[in-house]
């Protein structure tokens, strides 16, 4: 089995668009999306998620997720170095 492909947020709105306008031609959304070179599948759950955002807003979501996983990692940083003190200071080591 193939592994999936990874797109940008931008070039998943792109295709968004591309299917959109496909379809505004008759076309159906499966024959669209196959045309663009994915899964209606994959159409349907890029447009519950992606569907109303603008390009600078698929960019500003892009970036507060980075951020968000920044910060998720220092507070697992910072909850490992607690635990190492707590242990440390039960005489644990």
């Amino acid at each position: 089995m193939a592994a999936p492909k990874k797109f940008t947020v931008e070039q998943i709105i792109v295709k968004l668009r591309e299917v959109e306008k496909l379809t505004g031609q008759g076309m159906t959304i499966p024959m669209a999306a196959k045309r663009v070179g994915i899964t209606d599948q994959t159409f349907y759950r890029w447009r519950t998620r992606y569907g109303a955002l603008k390009e600078d807003e698929a960019k500003r979501l892009v970036i507060l997720e980075q951020e968000n996983n920044r910060l998720k990692r220092i507070v697992a940083e910072q909850a490992l170095d607690i635990s190492m003190l707590k242990d440390l200071q039960r005489g644990k080591w």
